[in-house]
Parts: structure tokens; sequence; C-alpha cells
């Protein structure tokens, strides 16, 4: 909650302190972030094996952080939904359905960069 006694660098500072506690908070609890984080630190890897270009890691990095956040806002979703009805409803169901859209089309994207990235890479490896 904002705090009318703040000026403007504490009150960013006070920010900052609760998007790092809703970091922490996602990596600590939910397995879908810890997965991804996972994904991440693989394909991170693979652009060090790899040597690829700096447009390369741009892009990996924004897929990356596109996934992750589609991750987040499907969490806090549920999690709503999940507070406001606890119990099994229809229109409820159909929400977060609706949000778990959201990671399905940035995992099909980040597929898709990484097939271009890796693709040709890896299979001349072979």
């Amino acid at each position: 909650m904002k705090n009318p006694n703040d000026g403007f660098l504490r009150g960013r500072l006070r920010s900052m302190k609760f998007a790092l506690k809703g970091m922490w908070l996602l990596i600590a609890t939910e397995d879908s972030i810890k997965a991804q984080l996972f994904f991440g630190a693989l394909v991170t890897g693979l652009g060090f094996y790899f040597q690829i270009s700096n447009t390369e890691w741009m892009l990996q990095f924004i897929v990356i952080g596109l996934v992750l956040v589609a991750e987040a806002l499907n969490t806090a979703v549920e999690k709503m939904a999940d507070f406001v009805h606890p119990d099994y409803h229809e229109k409820i169901g159909f929400i977060k359905d609706i949000a778990a859209g959201g990671p399905s089309f940035a995992g099909i994207i980040s597929l898709i960069v990484a097939y271009l990235i890796y693709g040709s890479r890896i299979f001349n490896l072979f």
C-alpha cells in the first residue's frame, strides 16, 4: 500500500521490495516457474556452447522473459480465482482455462525461437 509520507525514491524502493518478494514467492512455491527457470538455464548453457550471436541472445532472453511473465500472470489469475470462489464453478474454470492459454502461447513461441536458433546447430552434430 502506498505510504503518503514516502518520497519518489523511497516509494520506488518499496515497490522494488514487493516485486522481489513476489519473484521469490513464485520461485519458492510454483513448480511451473521452477520448470521454466530450469529450461531457461538449459538454453542459456546451450547459447554459450554454440556461441550464439548477440541477436540470438536477445531473442532468447526475450522469450525466456515472455514465458516467465505469462506463467506469473497465470498463477496470479488462478490464485485470485481460487480466493474468490474456492469451490468448483464453471465460470471460474473457464477463466482459469483462458489464463492457462497465455503460457501455452508463450511456450509455443519459445519453442519456435529455440528451433530457429538451435535447430540447424543441433542437427549438424549428427
